[in-house]
């Protein structure tokens, strides 16, 4: 973490390489539809009764999913049972007077965030045999430090009275740390099961008014961040006197529709919840999406909603999350822990049979240990060779069997260091790992009985030792009774700064996405006692609650959960950090699209008497530039205060390599050239209980290149006469949204069902036979299927069905965008897509429900640009397939 008034000082420097994607890879990478399925929000005045009834009357018949009767959102979710007129029946519905709006029910899954450790066993509540070393003057939990969390605790600030709503897997309540119970008098004292445990978003939803979980764990260690109470790790959560609610919303299979996910919101804010937080989300980059509006209605009526702005940071930027993406949602990035925390099993070694020597490590898979004591052996004494046992081992290997066979991590595959050991007789493998801490592995080799890992300290201690001619016996206790014990080791690489796997932003519509960031990479918590009762995870989804638990703990002390106040307050006073690649740290400032205002800082958002009016500004893009923007500082304080305004530049951010329509992976090429800002006045006095504007013009950064589509930010530094300071971050682009190119037309094409690749079918006499409306598909069958390549969001995907051949086929076509079509096929128009491939099917139906003539057709695909005119056929990337027919059979 490091001050704005330090960085003013820093000297920049061109930093990483560009890289180049060099096709498209055509998967399903947006969240996939539930065949069938719907969410409608109703008229006001409706009802799902009436609306069901009407339905009924038009000859519908479905089968419901989910009420969606709320003070914000009136609607339901239902599954169509007559699926072979799916669009039709989606289309007919659409024109109800009754209905408002209607979408798709889309699935997203549990965040894949980073196991780095669980508890060997299931544990009982009294946690036995657990134990806590930690290092002298280390016992304050890094993520509060990082957060001045601290700082509120020791003033006795513990988030008392503050209801916070998680939306999760449901929650172990059970587990002590948790408070051992549910309901009036617990810590997880409101909430419900709005699922089961066999509910895997496309299936039928069986409520139950308890959210226990212990099949998934992900909610349980949400709930511990925010709110773990005293344990034997010697941890708490940040506010451990909230009072908790647990909305469960994915059953044990891991997957969850957006429609529960907007009924979980509602129910969580009309049972009064003070704060509300989930840590799920998927790709979009769109305001728009459906349950990113039900959480904006929510905050605009003084409720703040946290969310994790995704682990999707390898895709680089332009990857923001929904619902994070949500307008007045705030979205939070991940930053490593300081400390790389390890909850390692505990074992004895003895040096030339001299004992008394402790050591920690991790079971993996497998994990046949047994208790054993068997001498180390170690293939190379180069402790800083990652390549340690990627090639055999020499012939004067002894037979391994009977020794337990030390090897670096780093550079080839577990499995494959493995393997090598095994051609010699290995049956246990301990591994030392090449950066802090140690984590578990998997290497299921034949012949291998156990492989675990221990800390890259202890790993170099040993080899030492065995070079120098000792013998080093380890003395292993059955994993599954040995002690656990809590130790911590600093992260001086990755630590305090943004994690890799933190998605980033802007929306495709330039909109600031995070709004802050929270430590959420290598984060000890409580986990359910049937899968281990702890665990260290990384993820945004650890970034979030931590967010959602400082919101309730400045809120406790300002007496207001107002969401733009209390987001104003925590990116203006959070530390924007420098940018760091995994590897090395580098002099310039991480862009706000990756951190948006940096690192929060509690107690300095508790206590500042000086608000702005604003949490971030955008600049929009060349096209829609507006060069002078205005900001508001309020002092609530007994006395004036003068700030000193200066502009600090963060890295600009090159979307794309030259020549490429696709967005770069992380890194994105980083060059420091930064936006100028020219205040109205340098100086501002504000006396107490005044309040003045700042006005500020903004230019662009100079010898940028525009085709790249470079995404230029900074912050405004403010930096009281009374110490305190004050930051603004703000963002802009150099080039045109609406001119960059959404639709790869090369690898937009025809393909097949039978193709499992979805190889292009190049051939222009391509027959399929298809079965009718009214009858029954074989597995046999064959469908034409368009594979989509999105290199950029597009808020309009259509795939017109452009009749080709004699005049007949085109009997019913009319002219759409320039060109004769019968209509999209079904499923068709996607609205909001995010950038990525999709692939659709077509039996012949049309968007109306209707099917198509048998004939000869090319679909065409038309993506709309950003910003662009639907109603112009010139507004679109337009990809063509090869003609094909179809038959009816």
């Amino acid at each position: 973490m490091y001050s704005l008034k330090s960085l003013a000082l820093l000297a920049a420097s061109s930093l990483i390489a560009n890289v180049t994607l060099t096709a498209a890879k055509i998967q399903g990478e947006v969240a996939p539809k539930v065949p069938g399925a719907y969410i409608v929000e109703l008229q006001d005045d409706q009802n799902q009764d009436t609306f069901y009834n009407s339905l009924g009357n038009a000859g519908q018949a479905i089968k419901h999913r989910q009420s969606l009767k709320y003070s914000l959102f009136n609607g339901v979710s239902f599954q169509l049972l007559n699926t072979t007129d799916e669009d039709a029946a989606a289309k007919s519905i659409e024109i109800m007077p009754e209905v408002r709006q209607i979408w798709p029910v889309r699935i997203f899954s549990v965040p894949k965030d980073e196991v780095v450790w669980t508890g060997n066993s299931p544990m009982e509540v009294a946690s036995a045999g657990l134990q806590r070393r930690q290092e002298a003057g280390n016992d304050t939990f890094s993520p509060h430090v990082m957060t001045q969390v601290d700082q509120l605790r020791a003033q006795g600030i513990t988030g008392e009275g503050v209801r916070i709503a998680v939306i999760d897997t449901g929650t172990d309540y059970k587990h002590p740390a948790l408070g051992g119970c549910f309901g009036e008098g617990c810590l997880v004292s409101f909430g419900t099961d709005l699922v089961g445990d066999n509910y895997d978003g496309t299936n039928e939803a069986v409520p139950d008014p308890d959210p226990y979980d212990d099949c998934e764990g992900h909610g349980t260690h949400v709930a511990g961040i925010i709110a773990a109470q005293m344990n034997p790790f010697g941890f708490t959560g940040a506010a451990p006197d909230v009072t908790l609610g647990s909305y469960r919303v994915f059953g044990c299979g891991g997957s969850a529709g957006n429609d529960v996910l907007i009924a979980a919101y509602n129910q969580a804010y009309e049972d009064g919840a003070d704060i509300i937080t989930a840590s799920i989300g998927g790709p979009s980059g769109w305001s728009e999406d459906p349950w990113a509006v039900a959480v904006q209605r929510i905050v605009e009526q003084g409720v703040p909603c946290t969310v994790s702005a995704g682990n999707d940071g390898a895709e680089g930027i332009f990857y923001a999350s929904t619902a994070a993406n949500g307008k007045k949602v705030t979205a939070v990035a991940s930053v490593d822990n300081t400390q790389s925390p390890a909850v390692l099993l505990n074992a004895t070694y003895s040096v030339n049979n001299r004992t008394g020597y402790s050591f920690g490590w991790t079971e993996g898979n497998p994990s046949a240990w047994g208790n054993i004591s068997l001498p180390l052996y170690a293939g190379n004494y180069n402790t800083s060779d990652p390549a340690d046992a990627c090639e055999p081992y020499p012939d004067s290997t002894p037979d391994l069997s009977d020794y337990i066979v030390l090897i670096r991590r780093g550079t080839c595959t577990f499995v494959q260091k493995v393997t090598n050991a095994a051609n010699k007789g290995a049956r246990y493998i301990m591994f030392y790992n090449n950066v802090a801490g140690a984590s578990s592995v998997t290497a299921d080799v034949e012949g291998i009985e156990g492989v675990g890992m221990t800390t890259a300290a202890q790993g170099v201690e040993w080899v030492r030792l065995l070079a120098n001619g000792s013998e080093v016996v380890l003395n292993i206790v059955d994993p599954d009774f040995a002690d656990n014990f809590a130790t911590s080791s600093p992260n001086p690489r990755t630590g305090g700064f943004l994690s890799t796997f933190t998605s980033w932003g802007p929306t495709y519509e330039l909109d600031v996405k995070p709004q802050i960031s929270s430590p959420g990479g290598m984060i000890l918590s409580t986990y359910p006692l049937a899968l281990g009762g702890y665990a260290v995870l990384s993820g945004t989804s650890m970034a979030c609650p931590l967010a959602a638990a400082v919101v309730a703990l400045v809120g406790q002390v300002r007496g207001t959960f107002d969401p733009a106040t209390i987001e104003n307050l925590l990116a203006s006073t959070a530390n924007p950090n420098l940018f760091n690649d995994g590897t090395s740290t580098y002099p310039i400032l991480a862009p706000v699209a990756q951190q948006g205002g940096g690192l929060i800082q509690a107690y300095d958002a508790a206590y500042t008497n000086v608000e702005l009016s604003v949490s971030s500004i955008a600049f929009n893009d060349t096209d829609n530039f507006e060069d002078t923007m205005n900001f508001t500082i309020s002092n609530a304080g007994d006395n004036s205060v003068t700030y000193s305004l200066s502009n600090v530049g963060a890295a600009t951010a090159y979307t794309f390599s030259q020549g490429s329509i696709y967005p770069d992976p992380f890194p994105n090429a980083l060059v420091d050239s930064f936006a100028s800002v020219e205040f109205s006045s340098k100086e501002v006095s504000i006396g107490a209980g005044s309040e003045s504007t700042v006005q500020i013009i903004v230019t662009p950064p100079e010898g940028l290149d525009a085709s790249r589509l470079p995404v230029w930010s900074g912050y405004i530094a403010m930096n009281g006469s009374d110490g305190t300071s004050l930051s603004l971050p703000y963002q802009g682009v150099t080039g045109s949204m609406h001119d960059q190119t959404v639709l790869d037309t090369q690898n937009t094409y025809l393909t097949t069902s039978a193709s499992e690749d979805y190889e292009p079918l190049t051939s222009s006499n391509s027959t399929f036979y298809l079965p009718r409306s009214n009858s029954t598909a074989s597995n046999s069958t064959v469908y034409p299927e368009v594979a989509i390549a999105l290199a950029f969001g597009s808020s309009l995907v259509r795939c017109d069905v452009h009749p080709v051949g004699p005049q007949g086929y085109g009997s019913n076509s009319t002219s759409i965008l320039g060109i004769a079509s019968l209509g999209n096929i079904y499923s068709f128009p996607y609205t909001y897509a995010p950038r990525g491939g999709l692939v659709a099917a077509w039996d012949g139906m049309l968007e109306d429900g209707t099917m198509a003539p048998a004939g000869t057709y090319q679909l065409v695909v038309r993506a709309l640009h950003i910003f662009g005119d639907k109603s112009m056929a010139s507004e679109y990337d337009s990809a063509t397939t090869v003609p094909f027919t179809i038959k009816y059979v």
